[in-house]
């Protein structure tokens, strides 16, 4: 299987809480580890359904961006402020 955790995405910012304040989720692989490591909340509806969008991301079976709609919605529902990175 060909997991490919180095897909780019819309870069996003989060606000979360404890000592891993903020962090920029560039890659699949980034947003992976944060849900793992990160994460307030397990068990919310939206996290689960961002966790299996990421696998389906890295397995090929979805788009990154698709993935990258799914944490947004999760961020919302765990009160994590998320902004879009805009590099100059």
């Amino acid at each position: 299987m060909c997991w490919n955790t180095s897909s780019a995405i819309t870069p996003v910012g989060l606000a979360l809480r404890g000592p891993a304040m903020h962090k920029i989720v560039r890659t699949l692989g980034d947003a992976a580890d944060i849900q793992i490591k990160d994460w307030p909340s397990d068990d919310g509806e939206e996290y689960v359904a961002a966790v299996k969008a990421c696998v389906d991301a890295i397995s090929g079976q979805i788009a990154p961006e698709q993935f990258r709609e799914a944490l947004l919605r999760a961020a919302d529902e765990a009160g994590i402020a998320a902004l879009t990175v805009v590099a100059h």
